[in-house]
């Protein structure tokens, strides 16, 4: 029975321990619902949720809780609180309250059409009130404060506010004042350096700019600038002025966004194009060593060390100049698309509108660029040629593209338009002249008494006694008219200097005269139609003999010519003189 006990002793525990906990249920209470649910009912009281204050004029105003979007409740407090300050500088306060807008998610407390800040339903929730009430309050509050800050610092700013213009009145006179007195002193020492530090620019004997040209140039420089200092510094002042006083703040805002844009805008322009500046740089130095082996080559074909079957020397400075435009005009092509602005359609448009202008009053340019280079490629001249172009005879002396222009024989230079030159017959004295010679012919007449071959040879020994006439191939003589009075005789000789034909000419008229009276042979030119009766020979006394003496004609009466007809002979040596 000892060895059962235990066992029995737990089963009686067991009972006890069952009808204690069964008692107690049959009148409605049970310990261990007592000792359990209130354990399970009672949750541990929820974290008051972290705020940031939003604080203006040393007050806390309210606590924001919410975050939104990325900005922070600390965040949001700061950028509010900033808000507020600038409104309370605002002149206008009192005229624009604060009111609360209610949307879908939030309410928004605006300043006239500016939003001070926004309310969440996390922001209102620790209040214990709603979202639109909190929005209201809020509202109120700012207003307040707003209007006790704007009463605490209008007298305030304002006398701070009247000080700064006077200091910066101040210094402005102050600015302009030493402008006036510092401003004349250096027009004075620009002048004076005239002749001493100023010089005038020289290119060997020609002076390009004068001393008197540099020094005006120097003081409206110095005028220019004083002129944009003083802008300059008036536009500082109204902008510092305007930006003191809160009611003109807006203004001066204006003024100084208005420059700030436009050097923004420039600057941005600037950094946008830094590169289409370089890519410009770079095609000008690439046409430029272009161009400078462009000029070797020509170069080395104008002076005959470079050769090419076909082209002649004298192209060469011709061809250059059209190959150097070509490059500049295709270089200038290349850059065209990098110039800043060149994609807007006013530079397009101003691009076509030149270019039509240019098109319509260049018509007759380009016509004698035109010319110009079909009389280069022709060669009907040179320049140092004896030329006779239409009416006008002269030598060439210098040739473009556009002109022509012909110094005549009395240093007179006339310019011709190539297009007149091509358009008009043009007579080349030199082209020949310098293998086969020129022929210089004049003409003179003789009367029939003189026999044809001593005129021959008295033309002949004048052409050869004048000065620049060619012995080989030998002057002759052209007999080009047989006429009612006397012979005309041409009389053609040789020249290699076209360029002297007046002075040869000169020389060969003289030569003819002096040749024939000392022959005695009469020039009756154009001819002589009266009766000798001791009239002298036409003829210079030089050439005549000493004893010389006019021989006069005896007239015998008629009858002794008809009563003796026997007698013709008697009769005749009678009236002989």
């Amino acid at each position: 029975m000892m060895a059962h006990s235990p066992s029995r002793n737990s089963w009686l525990l067991m009972a006890v321990v069952v009808f204690g906990l069964t008692v107690p249920c049959f009148n409605g209470q049970s310990p261990y619902a007592q000792t359990v649910a209130p354990a399970l009912s009672q949750s541990p009281p929820p974290a008051q949720p972290i705020g940031a204050p939003v604080i203006f004029a040393d007050e806390t105003l309210f606590v924001l809780y919410d975050k939104i979007g990325s900005f922070t409740p600390q965040e949001r407090a700061r950028a509010i609180a900033e808000r507020l300050a600038q409104l309370a500088k605002d002149p206008f306060t009192r005229i624009y309250p604060v009111t609360a807008v209610d949307q879908e998610m939030t309410s928004e407390l605006l300043y006239d059409k500016v939003v001070v800040m926004t309310v969440t339903d996390r922001d209102a929730q620790p209040t214990g009130k709603s979202r639109s009430e909190t929005a209201k309050a809020y509202a109120q509050k700012i207003q307040g404060v707003l209007a006790k800050s704007h009463e605490q610092m209008t007298a305030r700013t304002i006398l701070v506010d009247a000080s700064l213009v006077l200091l910066d009145t101040a210094i402005l006179v102050g600015l302009l004042l030493l402008f006036h007195k510092t401003f004349p002193k250096i027009y004075a020492k620009i002048e004076g350096w005239r002749g001493t530090v100023i010089h005038p620019i020289k290119i060997q004997r020609v002076d390009l700019l004068s001393a008197d040209q540099i020094t005006a140039a120097l003081t409206g420089i110095a005028k220019t600038i004083r002129i944009g200092a003083v802008l300059i510094l008036l536009y500082i002042y109204l902008t510092t002025v305007l930006g003191i006083f809160p009611w003109t703040r807006g203004i001066s805002i204006t003024l100084l966004e208005a420059v700030l844009t436009t050097l923004r805008a420039i600057g941005e322009a600037f950094a946008f194009y830094i590169p289409n500046i370089v890519s410009i740089a770079i095609i000008i130095v690439v046409a430029r060593y272009i161009l400078k082996v462009i000029s070797l080559v020509f170069v080395g074909i104008g002076k005959g060390a470079i050769r090419f079957a076909g082209f002649h020397q004298e192209w060469a400075m011709p061809t250059y100049k059209i190959v150097r435009f070509l490059v500049i005009v295709f270089t200038t092509i290349a850059i065209f698309p990098y110039i800043p602005g060149s994609q807007s359609e006013g530079f397009r448009g101003i691009s076509v509108f030149l270019g039509l202008l240019i098109s319509l009053g260049s018509a007759a340019a380009i016509g004698n660029i035109i010319a110009g280079v079909v009389l280069t490629y022709m060669r009907p001249f040179q320049v140092g040629d004896r030329v006779k172009i239409a009416d006008t005879t002269g030598d060439v002396v210098e040739k473009t593209l556009l002109v022509t222009r012909v110094r005549t024989i009395k240093n007179v230079d006339v310019t011709i338009p190539n297009a007149m030159v091509l358009a008009s017959h043009l007579i080349n004295f030199s082209s020949c002249a310098r293998n086969q010679g020129l022929i210089l012919h004049t003409s003179v007449t003789i009367g029939y008494d003189t026999p044809w071959r001593k005129v021959h040879e008295l033309l002949i020994a004048a052409a050869r006694s004048t000065t620049h006439i060619l012995a080989a191939p030998e002057p002759f003589v052209l007999q080009t008219g047989l006429n009612d009075f006397y012979v005309t005789y041409e009389i053609n000789a040789y020249t290699d200097q076209p360029n002297l034909m007046a002075t040869i000419y000169a020389e060969l008229h003289q030569n003819i005269q002096d040749t024939f009276n000392e022959a005695g042979v009469e020039i009756m030119s154009p001819h002589y139609t009266q009766l000798r009766d001791g009239n002298k020979t036409a003829m210079p006394d030089q050439y005549l003999p000493k004893a010389y003496r006019p021989s006069g004609l005896r007239i015998s009466p008629l009858d002794r010519w008809t009563a003796q007809p026997g007698n013709d002979n008697a009769a005749r040596d009678e009236a002989k003189p």
